[in-house]
């Protein structure tokens, strides 16, 4: 296979996997349990996971390490010393469903800590916890390290720099959430994002999970409107929102947007300029494949 840059940079578009919490949860995942623990103890659940994406479609698939930092394993599970063995475990399990075929995105998820002034986590020692993860992915095979649903710019910045640390080999993509203003949950901008990540190497930058689809395309109007006004490299860009809103229905939170309704937004998507489309919560197989094909069509077409 080409390195995922390399074929990006053919203008091409990937498609992303969706959802995977909900998915373990119906596979029996006790809710507080943490799910990076399945890669050890229940890897034929996780590889089944990668398995109905990559057979809808996907050529994206985010390994099973979103909460798999030392500071969030220690927090849910008291598994912060397990940090080389769960992440590796989870890259070597995408690697092995994908099989060549479909890059493995190294998960980094937030580490549910607060940044420093506004808690007590250190630029330094968040940097440390996130370059330990990426090391630990990079080793087990990903093609490419992935952060994402960031909301403060610092925490985002110090993974990056934390994965650049821990491979020359690999690029770096960051995704932050937003909400329905445009802004993340700690108020930053998109052209804020630009101007923090892209002098630091980050390849790849988006949004996923958020307020349903509307803020993702405000987002990558904001970051085409700001790399228009800056010069050099341009970095892909990346589309993974939530399948619209959630809602409790039966006591069940269930999303508004079905297969069908979501992958309509794809074309938007791509005139925006997105690259890599996916889905996160709410998302399913079904979504995932609805975008597929909507997507070949556009190449056809």
């Amino acid at each position: 296979m080409q390195t995922i840059l390399s074929y990006l940079a053919e203008g091409r578009i990937l498609v992303a996997d969706g959802a995977t919490g909900t998915v373990f949860q119906s596979m029996g995942l006790a809710p507080g349990s943490a799910p990076e623990l399945w890669n050890v103890e229940r890897p034929e659940a996780v590889r089944a996971h990668h398995r109905t994406y990559l057979d809808a479609g996907a050529q994206v698939i985010l390994t099973n390490t979103f909460g798999g930092s030392r500071l969030k394993l220690d927090r849910m599970s008291g598994l912060g010393d397990r940090v080389l063995e769960l992440n590796r475990a989870g890259a070597e399990l995408a690697r092995t469903e994908a099989a060549g075929m479909a890059y493995v995105a190294g998960d980094i998820g937030p580490t549910g800590e607060l940044m420093s002034p506004y808690g007590t986590l250190g630029y330094d020692d968040a940097v440390e916890v996130f370059a330990e993860q990426a090391a630990a992915l990079a080793s087990g095979g990903a093609d490419v390290l992935w952060i994402e649903t960031m909301s403060d710019l610092e925490e985002a910045a110090a993974a990056v720099e934390g994965a650049l640390q821990a491979t020359v080999d690999l690029p770096v993509f960051c995704t932050l959430s937003y909400t329905a203003s445009g802004r993340t949950m700690m108020g930053v901008r998109p052209t804020q994002v630009l101007e923090k990540l892209l002098p630091m190497g980050v390849s790849g930058v988006g949004a996923n999970c958020g307020d349903g689809i509307d803020p993702v395309l405000t987002v990558l109007e904001e970051l085409q409107t700001g790399l228009r006004a800056l010069d050099g490299t341009r970095p892909v860009l990346i589309a993974k929102p939530n399948a619209g809103l959630p809602r409790l229905e039966n006591g069940q939170t269930v999303f508004d947007l079905g297969a069908v309704e979501m992958a309509e937004y794809v074309d938007q998507f791509v005139q925006l300029g997105a690259q890599i489309i996916g889905g996160c919560c709410g998302s399913t197989p079904e979504h995932i494949a609805a975008i597929t094909v909507r997507v070949a069509e556009l190449v056809r077409e």
